[in-house]
């Protein structure tokens, strides 16, 4: 029997270390050329199979690969695309099927988050309800770490570390202003439903008093009243106050502080601006002068200051996403494992589709102290492993260095009609 061809594409936002689970991927089918034919990559996620536009990953040099490792960005480009129940529309998985037949693809590596999760599972099952032999693995990917059903998500410790820092320098800023000038900072971050980004800015405060002296997690119910006595309280007592906050802060009834009515193909809302809706909030009441941040892109594209934990399991979830797929598995996700010693360490596993997709894992009440405004104990615990190490990127001129890949196109065989 020949060797079948096998599909990568990018999903959802991308970050600081989704290439190096490409990277993975394009190693390991390099490593099984005798099991594995061509790797071709989807241009722009799922929408590049459907498009037949595929790029075929072996006409890169082993070193233009190898730099993926380090480089931002999508490689393949990627795409925000649901795609309907199989039991509500057979058109998308029927072009697909000619798409992968026509290529001889049965292997389908899909990377990012939740929603690509959803997709993952929706491909998997064509094997079964449309007799087209197919395996199907999600590499997780999500700054927000909300996966389910693994330790962490790649993606989220570099992101982690981005605002840990971000907010201890931050910090040190505002604090050398604040006896004449600013008083108030305040840094946006992202979290729609989960406050795992906004609890590792946490991370920065390395003794009592130390920035961030408030966090806003979407997990807890926002109370104006309560925010802006903790503000003033803060300033009276150290003479400053920083806060970070996830966009996704809401009200107790369950309304944004800050959003657009703008939704995405999956249906979520486009958050942001909460940081200047605090801000203005802090004016009006105490008449503090303020200053904010919104992290937004540089959070999760800051490759330069990426957690060199993160990096390396976010090539070994690529890799291993492979050779699961040679052991016959579909329709599973690759999982971190945390191992039980006192000196961190990790292992991975796997875990079925259908109890991921369409699923959140949240920040437990343990992790957030009691008055609801910083993080616990167990949550540095937790978090600290994930930010340590650095890996950086090379440097030439003064600039890290990000090469591009070639990505030359394979010739189209399916007709669109």
């Amino acid at each position: 029997m020949a060797k079948k061809n096998a599909f990568y594409a990018q999903s959802g936002g991308v970050t600081a270390v989704i290439n190096a689970s490409a990277c993975g991927v394009i190693e390991a089918c390099r490593q099984h050329r005798d099991k594995i034919g061509v790797l071709y990559a989807g241009q722009n996620g799922i929408i590049g199979a459907l498009q037949e536009n595929l790029i075929d990953t072996g006409k890169e040099s082993d070193a233009a690969v190898s730099a993926l490792r380090h480089t931002p960005g999508g490689a393949f480009g990627s795409c925000r695309y649901k795609m309907q129940d199989l039991s509500e529309s057979t058109a998308e998985y029927e072009r697909l099927i000619q798409v992968f037949k026509a290529h001889n693809i049965g292997y389908f590596f899909y990377n990012g988050g939740g929603d690509s999760a959803d997709t993952c599972l929706k491909v998997s099952q064509i094997s079964e309800k449309m007799g087209y032999p197919i395996q199907a693995i999600h590499i997780p990917k999500t700054i927000d770490n909300d996966l389910p059903l693994t330790d962490y998500s790649p993606d989220f410790g570099s992101v982690a570390k981005y605002v840990a820092v971000s907010t201890a320098e931050a910090g040190l800023d505002i604090a050398s202003m604040a006896a004449s000038s600013t008083k108030v900072f305040i840094l946006e971050v992202m979290g729609r439903h989960a406050g795992w980004i906004a609890a590792a800015g946490g991370l920065a405060a390395q003794a009592v008093g130390d920035a961030p002296h408030i966090i806003l997690f979407p997990e807890m119910p926002f109370v104006r009243e309560q925010f802006i006595e903790k503000v003033k309280n803060t300033v009276g007592e150290k003479g400053y106050c920083v806060v970070v906050a996830s966009e996704g802060v809401s009200y107790a009834d369950g309304g944004l502080i800050s959003g657009s009515l703008s939704k995405d193909a999956f249906g979520h809302q486009q958050l942001g601006g909460v940081a200047p809706a605090l801000a203005s909030m802090v004016k009006h009441s105490l008449g503090y002068k303020y200053h904010y941040a919104v992290a937004d892109y540089l959070q999760r594209a800051a490759r330069h200051l990426a957690s060199k934990t993160d990096v390396e399991q976010a090539y070994a979830v690529g890799y291993a996403a492979v050779e699961k797929a040679l052991q016959g598995k579909n329709a599973i996700m690759v999982t971190i494992q945390r191992g039980s010693g006192k000196t961190y360490s990790w292992s991975l596993g796997e875990a079925p589709l259908h109890r991921i997709a369409n699923r959140e894992k949240k920040m437990p009440r343990s992790f957030i102290s009691r008055d609801g405004y910083g993080i616990t104990q167990k949550a540095r615990d937790y978090l600290s492993p994930l930010i340590a190490g650095e890996d950086y990127p090379p440097y030439r001129r003064g600039l890290p260095h990000y090469p591009a890949l070639k990505n030359i196109r394979v010739a189209k065989r399916c007709d669109l009609s």
